[in-house]
């Protein structure tokens, strides 16, 4: 299997993951109930990076699916081109076949991959691996892992209208009349939805859901997150790169409590790893002083003032 090249701080390759207490328990419970897990916590806390690490981990396919304010729930499941079918009907002669113009979405490939590569029976299979999947496994292998995330940006119908397909793991393409229902070879999917707590989720689907907050960070989870990262991108962990983990911590510490007086976003994990990046590359530390003006870009990041 080839790996895909990853670049960026968040290239949710699966290769680093601290995993907190209780989050293990988490998944088992929800592969056991065949339910959703919901995770919720900070801006930068790592909810989105649990799911690729858990399928490198387990050697599960992957899908991923980041929600806008535009996401409807079909497009988790499917889409479909009406826009070119109808245009291919006004230039072409003869029967039009419906395959062509669906594309499966991330639910459908992780629950039924046999059916998404024949768009449930109208095509031949087009793909050797599945399209979507995102660390190229083969179709065939059992278990995939799907995130949905950030699915308070959508709109609230769009959860409600998730409950049934995701109960059931079942559903039909409106537009074929194509029946989708789980494959006994599939395996079975964990599937991870994060939310930021931007706006409210209906009750009806929390209660389908098994439910899990990242606590906030410690210093002793920071430094473990800053070991695991730092070996990953093959850096040496001598005692001046420690020293500056270690105060990068305690900086971000301190700057959660000062931010929490004043009620604005909480510094994050995220935030710490971009400062310990930023003070390695510049070979900044304690007592340089341009200091105070890292943290302040990376850690204690202030509002925006209007003007």
């Amino acid at each position: 299997m080839t790996d895909p090249v990853s670049y960026g701080p968040d290239s949710r390759d699966g290769r680093v993951y601290d995993m907190p207490d209780g989050l293990g328990l988490a998944i088992d419970v929800a592969l056991a109930t065949d339910r959703p897990l919901l995770l919720s916590g900070d801006p930068g806390s790592g909810k989105s990076s649990l799911a690729p690490f858990y399928a490198r981990a387990n050697d599960m396919r992957y899908y991923e699916h980041v929600v806008t304010s535009r996401t409807q729930a079909t497009d988790l499941l499917w889409t479909f081109d009406s826009v070119r079918r109808l245009a291919d009907a006004q230039t072409h002669r003869g029967m039009l076949n419906d395959g062509d113009y669906i594309d499966p979405g991330v639910l459908w490939w992780s629950l039924a991959p046999e059916s998404a590569h024949t768009r449930g029976g109208l095509l031949r299979p087009r793909h050797r691996h599945d399209p979507l999947d995102r660390f190229y496994r083969q179709h065939l292998t059992k278990g995939a892992v799907v995130l949905i995330d950030e699915i308070d940006k959508a709109d609230p119908d769009v959860p409600n209208s998730l409950l049934v397909p995701l109960g059931s793991q079942e559903f039909t393409v409106a537009e074929t009349g194509t029946p989708v229902r789980r494959e006994p070879g599939a395996g079975t999917p964990l599937i991870v939805i994060t939310t930021n707590g931007e706006r409210e989720l209906p009750q009806a689907f929390l209660r389908r859901c098994i439910t899990f907050t990242l606590p906030d960070p410690t210093h002793a989870s920071l430094m473990r997150i800053a070991a695991l990262h730092l070996r990953e991108e093959g850096v040496d962990l001598d005692q001046q790169t420690v020293d500056l983990a270690h105060a990068l911590a305690d900086e971000l510490m301190k700057a959660r409590t000062d931010v929490g007086d004043r009620r604005e976003r909480l510094p994050s994990t995220a935030e710490y790893l971009d400062a310990l990046r930023a003070c390695r590359a510049l070979g900044l530390g304690p007592g340089h002083p341009q200091w105070p003006l890292v943290r302040s870009l990376t850690l204690a990041k202030s509002p925006q003032r209007e003007r």
